[in-house]
């Protein structure tokens, strides 16, 4: 098997259709629910793709897409630090850093080390000197998280990004 890598910094039409195709495989189980709808993540991704430093790794295998990992800078002034529950220590948001949104791979391709390659090619010509993503606690059982925890992330805080969301762990690590 083997998987090519390749960079999107703006949302091509095919790019954006890979990545729905993947992402409604990838989140089949929970489709039923309104904040994982396709359409709501397709409102979400558009407007992801058009905030700073957006980029995109999407894998394939052949043709096929197989999974993805894509994020954005985040500066002192984001939303994303403004929606956390806990307060932050002083000078945590002085620096950038890259806010992995999503992170997905379908199932014959999970446990075969595709999701570190594809986000470690992500991180690979970033600038922001640290990475964070959220994952929902439950995932997996929480295996999700202890995933991202063995890839050096540690929880440093949660948040509800939106009102049909689930209360997310925010995780964090040095690039």
């Amino acid at each position: 098997m083997t998987i090519e890598l390749r960079h999107h910094t703006e949302l091509t039409p095919d790019a954006r259709q890979g990545l729905l195709d993947v992402y409604a495989d990838v989140r089949a189980p929970l489709l039923h629910l309104a904040n994982y709808r396709v359409e709501a993540f397709a409102e979400r991704l558009d407007r992801h793709s058009e905030e700073p430093g957006f980029e995109l790794v999407l894998g394939y295998d052949g043709d096929v897409p197989i999974g993805y990992a894509y994020g954005n800078t985040a500066d002192a002034d984001d939303r994303y630090w403004k929606r956390m529950a806990e307060p932050l220590p002083d000078g945590f948001t002085d620096t950038p850093v890259l806010v992995i949104k999503e992170i997905g791979v379908r199932i014959p391709w999970r446990g075969t080390g595709t999701a570190r390659r594809i986000h470690d090619e992500l991180l690979a010509h970033r600038t922001e000197g640290r990475v964070t993503l959220m994952v929902n606690p439950l995932a997996g059982d929480g295996k999700v998280r202890a995933l991202y925890e063995s890839w050096g992330y540690q929880a440093v805080n949660s948040q509800q990004p939106s009102p049909d969301s689930p209360r997310l762990t925010a995780m964090l690590r040095p690039r």
